[in-house]
């Protein structure tokens, strides 16, 4: 199901102010792209795009509550310098099963040094930080 749809569904007559967790795993993200996410969903505090075909998170809308951020399972190799600036209260990131090829593609600005970071097993990454 294209991910699109899937918010639709998952709404579930509600609009997207009243969502404060959204979970979109498995649905396809055309062109490796968050698609049909908006920055309407200003409540959000957690939201799950496990094993969605993710290859970058640029066009993520800024989603100023959300605290939990699962991206495991993806294609994700880097950009991950976005999401200081879209999500600035994020305390927990999922990054394990992505394509990370190198420590520097999470440091710095992506997050702050208390975020809890999970990235293992990533491609070349041998056992993890």
């Amino acid at each position: 199901m294209e991910m699109h749809r899937r918010i639709h569904l998952e709404l579930r007559n509600r609009t997207p102010s009243d969502v404060r967790e959204l979970v979109l795993d498995n649905c396809r993200a055309d062109e490796g792209k968050i698609k049909g996410l908006t920055a309407d969903f200003v409540n959000l505090e957690f939201l799950s795009l496990i094993n969605v075909g993710l290859l970058s998170v640029s066009n993520l809308p800024k989603l100023g509550k959300v605290k939990k951020l699962e991206l495991s399972d993806n294609r994700i190799s880097s950009g991950l310098d976005v999401l200081a600036e879209k999500l600035p209260n994020l305390t927990h990131l999922n990054l394990s099963g992505n394509k990370l090829k190198d420590i520097s593609t999470t440091q710095h600005s992506t997050v702050s040094l208390s975020t809890p970071l999970y990235v293992f097993p990533c491609e070349n990454f041998g056992t993890g930080i």
